[in-house]
């Protein structure tokens, strides 16, 4: 995890962003940065990749905002 992915996490709640530009336009990070990012959290659950550069939150991110989950426990995808 890295200080950045709560930023985004957090964009990701609203319905109006969902991909790594809109990420980019709230000057959270570079659009190829949040790209990146957005892949990682991926693969830790954290969102869900609904179609090529489209993600949404999922579950296991909302409740990792919520301090429910320590980000030490995640296990990457394979």
């Amino acid at each position: 995890m890295t200080p950045v992915d709560d930023d985004i996490l957090e964009l990701m709640r609203s319905d109006d962003i969902f991909t790594p530009d809109h990420i980019a336009e709230e000057d959270v990070c570079r659009a190829p940065d949040a790209a990146y990012r957005c892949r990682e959290l991926t693969k830790y659950g954290l969102l869900e990749k609904l179609a090529m550069g489209m993600y949404d939150i999922t579950d296991l991110g909302e409740q990792f905002l919520e301090g429910d989950v320590d980000p030490s426990e995640l296990e990457p995808d394979e």
